[in-house]
C-alpha cells in the first residue's frame, strides 16, 4: 500500500513537471508585418488575420516591425519563441537579403505554413509607343543595346532583378535596357507617361490604373499563366522565355515550433484565403491569391532563394 501510495505520489510530481499542451491556440496570436501600416503586406497580412481570427477562435493581431528593408521584422519573427503565439508575414526579400549582404537570416530561420499571395512583374510600356505586341520590342532591344530605360523600383529591388532576369533569360545583356531607380512603382509609371522611360516592370497590378486610363499597355506578363484580368497579354513563358518574376507573401512560423501547430494554422490559411470576404478583398485590391501548403512553400521558398541568388550574382547585386 505504501509503494503504491509512494508510486503514485512520484507520477504526479512527474506529471506535474512536464508542460501541459492544451487544444491550439489558447490565447492570442501575433503576426509580423516587416513592412509599414498601409503598404501592400501590411494590408494582405490584416485581411487574413481577420479571417484566422474567426477560424481559430482567437484574437490574431498584425504588429508592423519595420526597418532595415525588412530585415528588422523578419529578424524578429524568426527570434520569437517556437510556441505559434508569433508568427511572420515573411516576404521575398527573405530571398534577396542575405545575398546583398544585408543579413544572414535566410528562409531556413522559418518553419513554412502556407504561400498566400503572389503578385507577378509585367512589361508594360506608354500606349503610344512604337511596340505593338512584346516581340517588336525584343526586336528593337536587339537592335539598339543599351538605349532603352526601364524603371520600377530602386536599384536591386524585385522589379529591377525582374527586368535583369527578363533580359539575361532572354539572350540579352543586363544593361540591354538600362535601369533608372525610383521610390517605387508609382513615381516610375509617372515617369512612363512623361516619357522619362520607356519601359516599366513593376507588378501587373500596380499598372492598371494607367492601363485602364489608356495611357500604357501591356506587352507581356511574367506569372506562370496568363492574368485572368488581362486574358489577351501572353506570359514570358508562352513566348518562349522561360521567366517568372514577382513578389509573394505567405505565413512563417520560428524554427522548432511544434509540427502540429504548424498543421492547424496550415488548414486555418487554407480555409482563410477561400472565405468570399478575403477573395473580394484581393480581388478588389489587384492582388493575386496562390495558396501552397506548408511543404511547398518550404520548397518554393528554397527555389526562390537560388533563383535570385543567381540573377543577383549577374546583375552585380550580390556581395562575396
Amino acid at each position: 500500500m505504501k509503494r503504491l501510495l509512494v508510486l503514485g505520489i512520484v507520477v504526479v510530481i512527474v506529471l506535474g513537471a512536464l508542460p501541459v499542451f492544451g487544444a491550439y491556440p489558447e490565447r492570442p496570436i501575433t503576426i509580423i508585418c516587416p513592412w509599414a501600416a498601409g503598404g501592400g503586406t501590411d494590408r494582405i497580412t490584416r485581411a487574413l488575420a481577420l479571417e484566422l481570427s474567426e477560424i481559430l477562435g482567437v484574437p490574431v493581431g498584425v504588429t508592423n516591425v519595420t526597418g532595415g528593408a525588412g530585415v528588422v521584422g523578419h529578424t524578429a519573427g524568426a527570434q520569437a519563441a517556437p510556441d505559434g503565439y508569433t508568427l511572420t508575414m515573411v516576404t521575398l526579400d527573405i530571398c534577396l537579403l542575405h545575398w546583398q549582404g544585408l543579413t544572414d537570416l535566410t528562409y531556413e530561420a522559418f518553419e513554412p505554413i502556407a504561400l498566400v499571395n503572389a503578385d507577378y512583374s509585367a512589361i508594360t510600356v506608354r500606349a503610344d509607343s512604337p511596340w505593338k505586341t512584346y516581340e517588336d520590342l525584343h526586336a528593337y532591344i536587339k537592335e539598339h543595346p543599351g538605349k532603352l530605360l526601364a524603371s520600377g523600383s530602386g536599384a536591386g529591388t524585385i522589379w529591377d532583378l525582374a527586368r535583369a532576369g527578363w533580359l539575361l533569360t532572354a539572350g540579352f545583356g543586363v544593361n540591354d535596357v538600362g535601369w533608372v531607380p525610383t521610390t517605387g512603382a508609382a513615381p516610375s509609371l509617372q515617369e512612363l507617361i512623361a516619357g522619362g522611360v520607356d519601359i516599366v516592370t513593376c507588378s501587373l497590378a500596380e499598372a492598371i490604373p494607367v492601363i485602364e486610363s489608356g495611357e500604357a499597355k501591356c506587352l507581356a506578363f511574367m506569372g506562370p499563366e496568363r492574368h485572368p484580368s488581362y486574358p489577351d497579354v501572353p506570359t514570358l513563358r508562352e513566348l518562349g522565355i522561360p521567366w517568372e518574376a514577382g513578389t509573394w507573401r505567405g505565413l512563417g512560423a520560428p524554427k522548432g515550433t511544434p509540427p502540429e501547430i504548424i498543421k492547424v494554422l496550415e488548414a486555418a490559411v487554407a480555409k482563410a484565403v477561400q472565405s468570399q470576404r478575403f477573395v473580394d478583398f484581393m480581388q478588389k485590391n489587384g492582388f493575386g491569391i496562390r495558396f501552397l501548403t506548408a511543404q511547398d512553400f518550404g520548397k518554393f521558398m528554397a527555389d526562390e532563394d537560388k533563383k535570385w541568388g543567381e540573377v543577383l550574382r549577374q546583375a552585380g547585386f550580390a556581395k562575396p
